[in-house]
């Protein structure tokens, strides 16, 4: 009683909840998985001009720039479809536990990145990113669920932030294993280095807990995998029950809102994050700087990238708290928006304009953290018993969007002979995802439903 009223009182603010070694444990295990997903993604941005201008021509296709354009965005594409399939992870991650589907996620994406090493044509390069991105896919929403759940409600917020970062990190640790790595061994060495996720799925299955509320719910009967305690409910239909609930009245518009943002999200995250490395590299060209000078430089590019987005993502939760999750998500679309027209639809076509573009990064990457948003807000708007579905189903619709805008992308990119003035033309899409937010669920001062 006296900790309550010390809490409450004037002037003093409230001890945060101590975390026990089992969520911080847990907490680094997840984290890892994440960082080492942000790696496994940001591989082929990295390497796309040396692959491609190697394995086109083995497909009896020339390696133009336009051709190399058209062709990278096809591969991206591709990869959102996997990560659009990736919804599968949601329904068994509700039914048999968060670990063990995110441990079998990771040990996807880890095999198949590491298989692409081994590629002959773009045609294997395709298949191999397709299945990596179904397992890449799954990382986020289930991780997400995870922190969401098992770390305290005072905390989980600011754990969505942190866990983000975790994301972006990788960006940095892939960034500098291309200046040292790939750049002296080549781009099918950066895609075996893909293969170290695979220790942190075997580490996350024997030692990481399934997060409390999962397991409370379990217990009560709402899944299949753990022996029933309530003998006088029908047990629960797993494999229906959550998609269906996920469109049922009381959460149909959360649902269509949420996969939209997340959406127009995923069409800035590519433009903004997956062609820096080729806008970089034609910028060093265009200046006459050489090939090992270039892969370096779009190294540093992609540094710079994740540090603004690590920033923002630490940014987001606090300013989620204080104006909400609509006017925060808002703010950083309006942001994204005006930094890739800034940066690729005028930056890119100056004379000198390698220097500005590499400033623009940090913008870039700032605003991009918007994910962060999406990491605390998805949880909050769904009961423990579909939330893993519910996640991976927002992410994975977005997914599918903005695979759709890399196919059209590749076309304009062909019809341009540059990429500059198609991926401007994305920043529209933050523009719609702004008339969209109005129309979504806040949850500011709610706490995790059960």
């Amino acid at each position: 009683m006296f900790k309550a009223v010390v809490a409450s009182a004037p002037g003093i603010k409230p001890k945060r909840t101590p975390l026990t070694r089992e969520q911080i444990g847990g907490f680094w295990a997840v984290y890892s998985g994440w960082v080492l997903d942000g790696v496994d993604s940001v591989i082929f941005a990295l390497v796309l001009i040396p692959a491609l201008t190697e394995l086109l021509p083995a497909s009896g296709i020339a390696p133009t720039v336009a051709n190399i354009g058209m062709y990278g965005s096809i591969m991206f594409g591709l990869f959102l479809v996997g990560w659009g399939l990736s919804f599968i992870w949601g329904p068994l991650a509700d039914r048999f536990g968060r670990v063990k589907t995110l441990a079998a996620s990771i040990l996807v994406y880890s095999l198949f990145t590491g298989a692409a090493a081994f590629s002959h044509n773009i045609w294997e390069l395709a298949a191999f990113r397709l299945i990596a991105g179904i397992g890449v896919g799954g990382e986020w929403a289930l991780a997400g669920t995870y922190v969401a759940e098992s770390w305290p409600e005072d905390r989980r917020k600011m754990g969505a932030g942190y866990l983000q970062t975790g994301y972006y990190l990788g960006f940095f640790i892939a960034a500098w294993l291309n200046y040292t790595v790939g750049a002296a061994y080549g781009w099918r060495v950066m895609f075996l280095c893909g293969l170290a996720p695979a220790l942190v799925a075997i580490f996350t299955v024997f030692k990481v807990k399934e997060p409390g509320q999962w397991r409370k719910a379990a217990k009560h009967g709402n899944h299949g995998n753990l022996p029933r305690t309530d003998t006088t409910s029908k047990p629960a239909t797993p494999e229906r029950a959550p998609w269906r609930e996920v469109f049922a009245p009381a959460y149909r518009r959360r649902t269509l809102t949420s996969a939209s943002l997340v959406g127009v999200a995923i069409i800035g995250l590519w433009a903004g994050s997956v062609y820096e490395a080729t806008a970089v590299v034609t910028l060093a060209t265009r200046a006459g700087i050489d090939h090992v000078g270039a892969v370096r430089l779009a190294s540093i590019g992609a540094a710079v990238l994740s540090v603004g987005t690590i920033i923002g993502c630490l940014v987001a939760p606090w300013l989620a708290e204080r104006l909400g999750r609509r006017v925060a998500l808002g703010i950083y679309f309006a942001g994204m928006a005006l930094s890739i027209v800034f940066a690729f639809g005028w930056v890119f076509y100056l004379d000198n304009g390698l220097n500005l573009f590499m400033v623009s990064l940090l913008f870039l990457g700032f605003f991009g953290g918007n994910f962060a948003i999406f990491s605390l807000w998805l949880p909050e708007q769904y009961p423990t018993r579909i939330r893993a579905t519910a996640f991976a189903f927002n992410a994975s619709v977005g997914r599918f969007i903005g695979a759709g805008v890399n196919f059209l992308l590749a076309a304009a990119i062909h019809w341009y002979g540059t990429l500059g003035t198609p991926v401007a033309w994305t920043a529209a899409a933050f523009g719609v995802g702004i008339l969209i937010l109005p129309f979504a669920v806040e949850t500011r001062d709610q706490t995790l439903p059960e």
